[in-house]
């Protein structure tokens, strides 16, 4: 119990943190509350002298002596009180509404900075993850750590905000009243208190836990949701759509299911609370019959305290309600601190440099990936000099492109060997500088949705003018399409591409590649998705583009590497054969098998 509320303090100190830039709101917000909850105190307050003067039965002045004289009904009506009573009345109610507006104003303004804030937080956090952790990670569940959660924890702020300050002032100020009028008639509040605090804490843990439930099946709704859109045509071509039905059905129900069971701790402690509530009102009714308390209280004062009793049930109520919200905003802060608290990519290098020559050697690699026992790569030991080609070859799943990850920084953890760039260890340079080294086109083309020009020039460093993108079109054989579409370079291209081929789709990331025009080129099946013509013509755009380059491809078709300076055949995660082209046909070993059955005799 300790612990969980210690992780709660802690969660809770950690998102006031996001509030401290907005003080300034934050102050302004709580002056509203404040000044509402006291609002409603004093308008209870208010109503013992209304009763009391206002409907007493004032003294009346005959032959120079004060008596009593009933008026009509009893009472004699004293003007002044009830001349002031309209005027007092609007003034609260006028000065009420100026709080709620300032507050409300205050907390939707907090409430919204609060989610772009902490989104900004995790979307930057995510770009600074290392690439294991985004492959092991639920793609659905990342999506609603921006979407979901961060909205649960801004409702829940602002919800809170609201409760803990405007309806606890009101509750406290009520039984202020209470006590002052007649401290002897209001001691009952003192039993149901700790019993509801009872009720509040049993139901908060049930809250917590239900809420962590809900975040884990929305990732499920989101994951579900996401693999049928990008896999829509594969569900109508294979007719899967029962399957995705079902699928979807069994998720969106375990969310129903999650949500029902908060609903229900809802609904219940709320009535609860209530009921106990109402205990304490039966009993001051019922005391105020005691002929020692009825002596000493008047109407007016058994109407304040009454009217005080009445007027707590609601913000105990909210405060009752607001708990559900709290738990489910602490329950996603939880989620969302542990991934902002998930180490980011080690960069621990501090070389940085303009621009390499391109000398890249591994020296006996042998890298295992995270939870794996059987090493990916083992002695893996080959050296390209500059603007020299290296390609790769071999079966799926036999290591090619973990070598490309590994020179990229994707995945660390080497555990035996080193790779070195310009002699200099990939793992001295500064990521940021060892990336800007290297262009990348891989078997899984990303496109973004934006048009063809902005795509070929994503991310360049400086100013790129358009003779640049047009020329690295062109050289990527791309400008062939580009000009028959309608508007060009300037034609938008769809989420990933969708509405381009995947030969475009491969021509425009070559474009890219071609673009940044980095010392060292990594061909991961650049040309899987091209035909034959256009494989061919985009060769020479490759041969123009390795020119005093350092450039490895890895490829399954090895027409595109037959010109390569050296050939590595890679199996099971093993250098097995090298040399050239020629060499290795001639060897008659496994290359020369591939070749075979790729080209006939």
């Amino acid at each position: 119990m300790t612990t969980i509320n210690n992780e709660m303090s802690s969660v809770f100190k950690r998102l006031l943190t996001y509030l401290i830039p907005m003080k300034g709101m934050f102050l302004l917000a709580v002056a509203g509350l404040l000044t509402y909850g006291l609002v409603d105190a004093a308008f209870i307050a208010f109503i013992k002298p209304f009763i009391d003067e206002g409907f007493g039965q004032a003294p009346a002045v005959v032959g120079g002596v004060e008596v009593d004289v009933p008026t009509h009904g009893g009472f004699n009506a004293n003007k002044d009180i009830m001349l002031m009573a309209p005027l007092v009345v609007i003034g609260m109610f006028t000065l009420r509404g100026i709080a709620n507006f300032v507050s409300t104003y205050c907390v939707s303004y907090m409430s919204a900075k609060l989610i772009m804030d902490m989104r900004q937080q995790v979307f930057e956090h995510y770009l600074r993850l290392p690439v294991s952790y985004i492959d092991r990670e639920n793609s659905g569940n990342l999506i609603s750590r921006v979407t979901f959660d961060t909205e649960q924890i801004a409702r829940a702020s602002g919800s809170a905000l609201i409760s803990i300050v405007r309806d606890s002032i009101t509750v406290i100020a009520m039984l202020a009243i209470m006590f002052f009028y007649s401290w002897k008639l209001s001691l009952c509040i003192l039993v149901i208190g700790p019993l509801m605090g009872v009720v509040i804490s049993v139901v908060s843990k049930r809250f917590r836990k239900v809420s962590k439930q809900i975040q884990s099946a929305m990732g499920g709704v989101t994951a579900t949701t996401e693999q049928m859109i990008k896999g829509h045509k594969n569900v109508l071509a294979f007719g899967g759509q029962k399957t995705e039905v079902d699928r979807f059905f069994k998720v969106n129900d375990s969310n129903r299911h999650q949500n029902m069971k908060l609903a229900v701790a809802q609904a219940i402690s709320q009535p609860v609370i209530m009921v106990i509530g109402s205990f304490a009102l039966a009993f001051v009714l019922y005391a105020a019959t005691f002929p020692a308390l009825k002596d000493d209280i008047t109407a007016g004062t058994f109407a304040a305290i009454l009217g005080a009793m009445m007027a707590m049930l609601q913000p105990i109520k909210n405060l009752t309600r607001v708990n559900a919200e709290f738990q489910r905003g602490i329950a996603a802060c939880t989620t969302v601190f542990e991934l902002l608290d998930t180490a980011p990519e080690s960069d621990t290098g501090e070389f940085e440099t303009k621009r390499v020559k391109g000398n890249l050697k591994f020296n006996n690699v042998t890298f295992s990936y995270p939870d794996t026992e059987k090493p990916a790569l083992t002695n893996i030991d080959f050296e390209v000099k500059q603007g020299k080609t290296i390609a790769l070859v071999g079966r799926s799943g036999s290591g090619k492109s973990t070598i490309a990850s590994l020179m990229t920084r994707f995945y660390t953890g080497v555990s035996e060997g080193d790779i070195t760039l310009d002699d200099v260890s990939i793992y001295d340079y500064k990521l940021t500088s060892l990336r800007n080294q290297v262009a990348l086109v891989s078997q899984q083309v990303t496109l973004f949705n934006d048009t063809i020009a902005n795509n070929i020039a994503y991310a360049y460093p400086g100013e790129v003018t358009r003779e640049q993108i047009v020329k690295a079109a062109e050289l990527a054989y791309a400008m062939e399409f580009i000009e028959t579409l309608p508007e060009g370079l300037d034609t938008e291209v769809g989420e990933n591409g969708v509405l381009l081929s995947g030969g475009q789709r491969q021509r425009i990331a070559i474009a890219r590649a071609m673009l940044r025009d980095a010392p060292v080129l990594i061909l991961d099946e650049a040309t899987s998705a091209l035909d034959t013509e256009s494989e061919k013509a985009i060769q020479h755009g490759l041969d123009n583009l390795r020119h005093n380059r350092t450039s490895i491809v890895i490829a399954h078709r090895l027409s595109t590497i037959e010109s390569a300076d050296e050939i590595l055949v890679i199996d099971q995660g093993s250098v097995v054969e090298r040399g050239t082209h020629t060499d290795l046909v001639a060897k008659e070993g496994i290359y020369a098998n591939l070749y075979q059955m790729q080209f006939g005799n």
